[in-house]
């Protein structure tokens, strides 16, 4: 049978040198925890690494997603108000003739739209349960015009902002068609939309913006 021989005392780490790497493993975890993990699981950047890695990104599009499923699924047991269904946000109302169909009513907006001089022009076709972000880089106070309308369906969508370990959530819409206004940046950072198809069929969303902001960027 083999026996290991037994450490001398001498080769044992002492009470200082243990407490000395505990005290190191306890500085890496919070490290860790502070640069990568609330960045890229939360969208918490309280140093800005996580930003300048592309990990903040991450996170803020895992907390809308979450956030999004979470009042879908409130919606669909009866927690909260009542919303539109969806077949019933994409069909057109049979009732009277003066009623404007609903389904018009991106065309209606994308015809307004249309009329204006707009600086930048974005066009890109969701799957069903496809999302996509696109941000402006903005200094506190600068205002953004915006138009943006859904050819074929709708969609669910966050109005929102984040830069210098802040953020914000300006407007939240579900089963929406089009919207239209001014985006005023409530700190310097990147403020912008979040969209996701929650319908059956491929959907073709158009954003037109104009004002103050440094670039327009297409996130995910």
């Amino acid at each position: 049978m083999y026996n290991s021989d037994t450490p001398l005392r001498a080769e044992l780490p002492s009470s200082k040198q243990l407490v000395r790497s505990t005290l190191i493993a306890v500085a890496s975890a919070v490290f860790l925890l502070v640069t990568v993990v609330l960045p890229s699981e939360y969208g918490v950047d309280p140093t800005g690494v996580g930003r300048s890695l592309g990990l903040t990104e991450m996170g803020e599009i895992k907390t809308r997603l979450a956030a999004e499923a979470a009042s879908d699924a409130a919606a669909a047991t009866g927690n909260q108000a009542p919303a539109l269904p969806l077949a019933a946000a994409q069909t057109p109302p049979t009732s009277s003739a003066s009623n404007v169909p609903a389904a018009a009513a991106p065309d209606v907006a994308g015809k307004k739209a249309a009329a204006l001089k707009w600086r930048d022009e974005m066009s890109f076709t969701l799957k069903p349960g496809e999302g996509t972000e696109v941000k402006l880089r903005m200094q506190q106070g600068e205002t953004a015009t915006f138009s943006w309308s859904v050819q074929g369906g709708v969609v669910n969508y966050d109005t929102h902002g984040d830069g210098g370990g802040r953020s914000i959530s300006y407007e939240k819409g579900r089963a929406v068609a089009a919207d239209e206004g001014e985006l005023v940046a409530a700190f310097t950072g990147n403020h912008g939309w979040f969209w996701r198809n929650r319908g059956q069929a491929d959907v073709t969303l158009v954003l037109r913006t104009d004002g103050a902001y440094n670039d327009i960027q297409r996130v995910k």
